[in-house]
């Protein structure tokens, strides 16, 4: 029998520490792959997993989340998890038939334009086990297993890291090996979490009457239909980006905005942890009626995390010619510009999954759904605009065009989630909207300062690592200096920064004693 279940601190806590660990290891896969496979092979990859986790979504359409939002509040219900496995299965037949049908059409050139017909099957296997993944890391974090979940990804990490570095240092890590492992180490962390849920529920009924299918159907359907438009704007408008970057300017341009993509990852990894965890507890909240906690909650960290994830972001933009030279090699020189402008990307990603959350757990998918075909839209039109080549009234702006239409479509369409946001739980919207500037701006002049006070000095005997690093604890040190002197900036108050502070002398006397 499990012991009582994980505070939000601990459960965060222990999703912070497998995210930093996972960056760690992200880090050496990153060094790794881009290398490896170089732009072409890397931009195919790149291209083939984008589309089938476009597909993967848009089926799905949003029930995965109403599925997480639904068990956190009804843990003990196991129907409710046996049809959503079946449902996962239909979805999964659909995605096989539809790669089958493609390619005996011979219409496969149409959606993946110069890929061959193993490495599109590789990928849609890929996409599927990797939702697979999400719907039990959903499971677990819903069951209050957090703690047991992320220890488990943990070690899947790390093996992950060691299988690559094997294949790399042997001479191995082609595109299609590549695939083989990511599919290998997936099912690993499937068969791992399936166990962990088990927990909770030791025998699982896998036969459901009539009477209950129907109303799991009417309940998903009830949840999830207001989101269809969206869902299928968000697939033609996933894949027709993706789609204008691979047939107007080619696999080398999708590398480097798979690249640029991959890194700007990085700077979510600290931010992710807390959104699936703090979706429960804006569930539980609108479940008990108390609005005042869920106003807290929002307050508390949705300003602070943004601050987190702009803190990495902002260095990784200013470092971005560094980035790439450690991560890629010279191969990707031309990928500083999307590098440094998807590094802003995370920010407000952060803020619109956890400002997203409120939609969700409130069930108010129309407005969500309203405000996503709205930007999507106008989105659409940006890409053709900025890729599209210049005898077709395009800029050829190839990967930075399409990191720069992310980055100005997701800070427009977070900020309206905001504005609707702020009127539900009667907060502040200018108040959070001048956050997010001050404080964007405020550490994109210290990484500058950091940056060039590095350059300036002319350390050239330093190797562009040590620089990067030096960069680095120069930017963080003055960063700390206006935590404290300014904390507001960064989502907290005196009394926060107070208690970390206390916290931090404690813990050193401590160890002194």
């Amino acid at each position: 029998m499990l012991k009582k279940e994980d505070s939000l601190k601990k459960r965060y806590f222990y999703k912070l520490i497998t995210n930093f660990g996972g960056m760690l290891m992200g880090l050496i896969t990153a060094g790794i792959t881009p290398r490896a496979l170089g732009p072409v092979s890397y931009g195919n990859y790149s291209y083939l997993t984008n589309f089938f986790n476009q597909v993967v979504s848009f089926l799905e359409m949003g029930t995965s989340i109403g599925f997480y939002s639904k068990l956190s509040k009804r843990q003990k219900e196991s129907g409710l998890v046996t049809f959503y496995i079946y449902f996962s299965t239909i979805i999964s037949i659909l995605i096989i038939l539809f790669v089958f049908i493609a390619y005996k059409t011979r219409v496969h050139n149409l959606f993946w334009p110069n890929q061959n017909m193993i490495f599109v099957i590789l990928a849609a296997v890929f996409g599927l086990l990797t939702w697979f993944t999400q719907i039990l890391n959903k499971i677990t974090d819903a069951y209050g297993l957090t703690v047991h979940a992320e220890v488990i990804k943990l070690i899947q990490r790390a093996l992950s890291v060691m299988i690559l570095l094997f294949l790399y240092f042997w001479g191995m890590l082609n595109l299609r090996n590549y695939f083989y492992f990511q599919i290998f180490i997936s099912l690993l962390l499937i068969i791992a979490l399936w166990l962990l849920s088990k927990q909770k529920h030791s025998t699982i009924n896998w036969k459901l009457n009539f009477a209950q299918v129907v109303n799991y159907i009417k309940e998903f359907y009830e949840y999830s239909h207001p989101l269809f438009v969206y869902a299928l704007i968000g697939l033609i408008v996933g894949i027709v980006d993706r789609w204008m970057l691979q047939y107007f300017s080619g696999s080398e341009q999708q590398g480097f905005y798979g690249l640029s993509y991959t890194i700007g990852s990085f700077c979510f990894l600290f931010t992710s942890a807390m959104q699936p965890l703090l979706m429960r507890e804006f569930s539980i909240s609108h479940g008990n009626n108390d609005i005042l906690k869920m106003r807290i909650l929002f307050r508390k960290y949705i300003p602070l995390l943004y601050s987190i994830a702009a803190y990495f972001s902002c260095f990784i933009a200013i470092q971005a010619k560094n980035v790439i030279y450690i991560f890629g090699g010279n191969k990707y020189a031309s990928a500083v510009l999307p590098v440094a402008i998807m590094a802003f990307y995370p920010i407000h990603q952060t803020y619109g999954q956890l400002s997203g959350s409120v939609f969700y757990a409130t069930e108010q998918t129309r407005i969500y759904r309203n405000i996503g075909t709205f930007t999507m839209v106008i989105g659409l039109i940006v890409s053709y605009f900025l890729l599209a080549p210049k005898n077709m009234f395009g800029l050829e702006a190839g990967a930075f065009g399409l990191a720069l239409k992310m980055v100005i479509v997701q800070f427009i369409g977070v900020n309206i989630q905001l504005f609707f946001n702020a009127k539900y739980l009667n907060i502040s919207f200018s108040k959070y909207f001048f956050h997010q500037i001050l404080s964007l701006v405020l550490l994109s002049s210290i990484s500058f300062f950091s940056y060039f006070l590095i350059e300036f000095t002319k350390l050239n005997f330093f190797n562009v690592l040590i620089k990067f690093i030096l960069s680095g604890m120069i930017y963080t040190g003055i960063v700390i200096t206006f935590v404290f002197f300014l904390p507001e900036v960064f989502g907290l108050n005196r009394a926060d920064v107070g208690y970390i502070f206390d916290l931090v002398i404690k813990r050193k006397k401590g160890e002194n004693n």
